[in-house]
């Protein structure tokens, strides 16, 4: 029996085979970005600044160069930074830098714009400029960071929205509608929201709905130029490969063609997964985003049920969260899969948690005869 696979991130199903790329005679020049920026380099981050609707964009290898940079560079200035409660792992590593220069950093609940409001007017004497940080979409909960009310707050205040937005771009775009809730073009949760301005910065990686493992930052005309002149990683660090580099390439000419497409699929089979969740009474966290999290199922522990799904030949993501102490299932849900596969990842589901179930109270039962010894099962 083939195992069906709900681990990868590529929603959109972006491959990037070796032949259907455009070819490169050598992996890297051998050179840093700040001495010659690999061939393509600018002419990707172009097209991506067109499709973020930014004046600028340069590309890194990853989200960690970017925010290893950026949050040094800000730090330059008088400047608090804000960081949303629900950001990603690899920008707090970036502020966490700044922090131990001395920058001012405070935390707020995730997605509380009135908590964020508090502390910005709280700190209004000290005469420091604003950086707020927050993620685009949150997987945890299946929504979107209140971006018009983060931008309005540092824009009344002269500061700076940093939206790490790898999640939704690819996948969310402007103009969202019943029909096409994830909206159009793939340009990410601000054009999703219809927001945009200098005030925005925005990192993200093209790993998940792009399929391609290279980052970009994308801002004002001024920042970016002050980005490049001054990023540390363009010059200790190796630059994006030829090979990453072609593969966005690739990947943002296929969005240009049929990624509407793509994404009409994705959503029609985020909806028929809910649907059948439903049908044997489960329920799941993430609205209609493709990353699909089990809500806690009663007198069933998700390390049970995800071992019983293995054999069943179902692979799911088991992870922590800050909300589920036993971990939480997640489904990660892509173009590849079919109404076939979806369908037998309920089927699969409904009789893992029957098994689990059973097993779990004979466990339950040996607890009461024998003592704590079976406590300490995993």
């Amino acid at each position: 029996m083939m195992m069906l696979d709900f681990t990868s991130v590529l929603y959109l199903g972006f491959r990037h085979a070796h032949h259907t790329l455009r070819p490169w005679a050598q992996l890297t020049t051998g050179r840093p970005a700040a001495l010659e920026p690999p061939p393509e380099a600018e002419r990707v981050a172009q097209d991506l600044a067109q499709l973020l609707r930014c004046k600028g964009a340069v590309l890194a290898p990853s989200t960690l160069h970017v925010y290893w940079d950026l949050f040094d560079l800000l730090a330059r200035d008088r400047v608090a930074i804000y960081v949303d409660a629900g950001t990603y792992p690899i920008a707090r590593w970036g502020i966490e830098r700044a922090a131990a220069k001395g920058v001012r950093t405070a935390t707020f609940p995730t997605h509380d714009s009135a908590a964020l409001e508090y502390l910005l007017h709280r700190d209004r004497q000290e005469g420091y400029r604003p950086v707020v940080v927050t993620d685009g979409f949150c997987p945890e909960s299946g929504r979107t960071a209140p971006l018009p009310d983060y931008l309005r707050l540092v824009r009344k205040r002269n500061g700076n929205l940093v939206v790490d937005d790898t999640q939704a771009l690819g996948i969310l775009g402007k103009d969202p509608a019943q029909d096409a809730p994830y909206g159009w073009g793939g340009s990410g949760t601000p054009a999703w929201y219809g927001v945009a301005g200098p005030e925005l910065i925005m990192g993200s990686s093209l790993a998940k709905g792009f399929g391609a493992p290279v980052a970009v930052i994308a801002g004002n005309a001024k920042l970016i130029t002050k980005f490049v002149d001054l990023s540390a990683t363009r010059v200790h660090t190796s630059p994006p490969s030829l090979a990453v580099i072609s593969a966005a390439q690739g990947a943002l000419a296929v969005n240009e063609k049929r990624g509407d497409l793509l994404r009409i699929r994705l959503v029609k089979l985020v909806r028929y997964f809910r649907e059948g969740l439903r049908q044997i009474g489960l329920s799941a966290l993430g609205g209609l985003f493709p990353f699909q999290t089990l809500r806690a199922i009663p007198g069933i522990d998700p390390r049970h049920l995800y071992r019983e799904l293995m054999s069943c030949g179902v692979r799911a993501v088991l992870r922590s969260t800050r909300h589920m102490p036993n971990g939480a299932l997640s489904f990660l849900i892509t173009v590849l899969h079919t109404r076939s596969d979806i369908g037998r990842c309920v089927d699969a589901l409904q009789h893992s948690c029957v098994l689990v179930r059973h097993q779990d109270g004979k466990r339950d039962h040996a607890f009461d005869r024998e003592g704590s010894d079976v406590v300490a099962y995993t």
